[in-house]
């Protein structure tokens, strides 16, 4: 009787779990930026550099973030861009974002970098992040 009792609490148990997840499914985002975000379990939204572009064309009162090395920056970035390599984001808000629900753009070489950057600075509480890959993929101005 007492194995019955436990197998009957596993499958209830079981069934709640279950249950809880799809509610959560229900409540997805409806945007494709926002529901590829949440697929992939980050908090900020992906795009192409060249949609990037556009985004920037657009608005006002954004920031550029170039997460790589000073001496990568140094080689060329996007104009206006900020340097903060990715090494040094960690627990701390960096002081040149002081605005954690302003636009920021992150960017690297190849978008790794600005990945792991952009989930840090979600995790700090930045809202409104936009990562758009490397630079390698961007088509506008680079000063050099």
């Amino acid at each position: 009787m007492s194995k019955f009792v436990m197998a009957l609490c596993l499958s209830v148990l079981t069934l709640g779990i279950c249950g809880c997840g799809s509610a959560q499914q229900a409540d997805a985002p409806k945007s494709a930026a926002a529901s590829d975000a949440k697929e992939q379990g980050t908090a900020f939204q992906r795009v192409s550099s060249d949609e990037a572009a556009k985004m920037m064309a657009a608005e006002k009162g954004y920031i550029v973030l170039d997460v790589r090395t000073a001496g990568e920056y140094a080689g060329g970035h996007i104009p206006n861009a900020i340097n903060v390599p990715n090494e040094s984001i960690n627990t701390t808000p960096p002081k040149e974002l002081p605005d954690k629900g302003q636009r920021i753009f992150v960017y690297c070489r190849s978008g790794a970098r600005s990945m792991q950057a952009a989930q840090k600075l979600a995790n700090m509480g930045y809202t409104n992040i936009v990562e758009m890959g490397g630079i390698k993929d961007w088509h506008g101005d680079v000063v050099k």
